[in-house]
């Protein structure tokens, strides 16, 4: 009959190998249902050497030698339904958000940044930039942005600066202007008239172009946000061979003429399912490829994490990037339920497991109702403020997101957590400063045991139930 052992009453097989490994100590910072936990600082651990891990302990097995993609940032989206919130709060409270999302010492660290080019649903209203039919541009303007939007990113840009993370920005159109479209509508789908093609994408060098002068520098760009949905609200349907083409055809070179093929340019940005096909189209086309640094995706139907492996086999020099997702249908009443953060958790384990480097929320902070929304389309954020009495209400997927974004920093590498037992999730990642970050997920009702192992030395911990937990952890020589 086999005999359960301790995690340190095992079987010494290396000893001497071992003297010679090198320890670390580890910082633990724990999010559980159930208690008052969210983001707090639970204690430090010390481990012991192990030579042999035992079957009957939940280890996991971090192995900081194995290094795989670079990561980019962690943030969210910046939008007009954010900007219009945030304008309609006191001070004390716009202070509160900019520190909770981009200060590492009071907040979770973000380094990332989406936003529209022109308006999406997450805007009061549709709008553009350009009168109907100017085929020229030259009425391009982006006055609308400048009360609301614009000195929203700028401040945000400003306490990531503080905080020693410049923030990175890149852009989506949600719908060419109606005249540009077949169904001559910025809204429920339609496609860009081929006549159209290159005066769009001027649209974009306009675009990055009156951002940057007003003090707003572009990372990058995606093509077409979900360019295979019609939505009632601002779409547009590209099919593969027709982004393809447009980018190979149109934006690509259109962006290098203009000075900017520096920007990212990012393909798809719509879910998982078709992202292998879309991929597959638009990469094994030299002439597009050329142009396209990354494939960007969104959870909304299928959580089919083994396609965004799929691309990373297939074109392992290009970058992966979650783009956008939330927690659908607004309900006030349903604001506390844990399920919301584990469903970050969960996707974004998977994601940075699968060759990710950046992961983007959707809206960062969001009014009372789930919006503003011009087509009633309201959601979660992390972030809601009622701006009746300005009082912010954090969700716990706030929390879950901090568990990567206040921890993993950009240029950080993932490295492999390995994990013995179906009811926890890992990931892990060596940061440029050399510590090592281990961010673990329990979904089950129960606490479980671990044993946290590195370099031959591990560590017991709790797992509590419905919790995600990090460590980060530091090398020290043994003696």
């Amino acid at each position: 009959m086999t005999k359960r052992l301790n995690l340190f009453t095992l079987v010494t097989l290396c000893t001497t190998s071992l003297a010679h490994a090198q320890s670390w100590r580890g910082d633990v910072w724990i999010t559980a249902r159930d208690t008052d936990q969210r983001l707090a600082k639970a204690k430090t651990i010390t481990p012991k050497a192990v030579a042999q891990p035992t079957e009957f302990k939940k280890f996991i097995f971090i192995d900081p030698n194995a290094k795989f993609q670079t990561v980019v940032g962690i943030g969210g989206a910046l939008t007009d339904a954010a900007a219009e919130t945030y304008a309609k709060l006191p001070p004390a409270k716009q202070r509160e958000i900019l520190e909770a999302y981009y200060s590492r010492t009071n907040g979770i660290g973000y380094t990332f940044a989406r936003t529209s080019i022109h308006s999406c649903d997450f805007s009061s209203e549709s709008f553009t930039y350009v009168n109907d039919g100017d085929s020229s541009l030259d009425s391009f303007d982006i006055a609308h942005d400048k009360q609301y939007r614009i000195p929203f990113i700028k401040a945000a840009m400003a306490e990531a600066e503080k905080a020693g993370h410049p923030l990175k920005l890149f852009v989506s159109p949600w719908s060419p202007p109606a005249w540009m479209k077949t169904n001559n509508s910025m809204l429920k789908g339609g496609s860009l008239l081929p006549e159209h093609a290159a005066t769009w994408a001027n649209y974009y060098v306009k675009f990055i172009r009156a951002y940057e002068a007003a003090g707003v520098p572009i990372w990058g760009l995606t093509v077409q946000n979900e360019p295979m949905a019609v939505q009632t609200w601002e779409s547009c349907v590209f099919t593969a061979d027709e982004e393809r083409d447009f980018v190979k055809n149109h934006l690509g070179p259109t962006l290098k003429k203009a000075g900017l093929g520096d920007k990212k340019l990012i393909v798809w940005d719509h879910n998982r399912g078709l992202m292998y096909h879309r991929a597959n189209t638009i990469l094994s086309d030299k002439d597009a490829a050329q142009y396209v640094w990354g494939v960007g995706f969104h959870w909304y139907l299928a959580d089919r994490f083994e396609n965004v492996r799929f691309v990373q086999d297939r074109f392992p020099n290009i970058g992966l990037v979650f783009t956008e997702g939330c927690a659908e249908h607004y309900d006030g009443d349903r604001i506390g339920n844990w399920q919301w953060g584990e469903r970050y958790g969960e996707s974004m384990i998977h994601d940075f497991n699968n060759g990710v480097v950046a992961w983007t929320d959707w809206n960062v902070v969001l009014d009372e109702r789930g919006g503003p929304n011009h087509v009633g389309n309201f959601c979660y954020a992390p972030i809601h403020a009622n701006t009746k009495t300005g009082e912010l209400t954090f969700m716990n997927s706030y929390y879950y997101l901090g568990h990567f974004s206040k921890f993993v920093q950009p240029g950080a590498r993932r490295v492999i957590a390995s994990a013995m037992w179906d009811e926890l999730l890992a990931t892990a990642f060596v940061n440029p400063d050399g510590s090592v970050v281990a961010i673990l997920m329990n979904a089950t009702e129960d606490d479980h045991e671990i044993g946290l192992s590195m370099n031959g030395h591990a560590a017991e911990l709790t797992s509590p139930k419905r919790s995600m937990m990090t460590v980060v952890m530091r090398e020290e020589q043994a003696e």
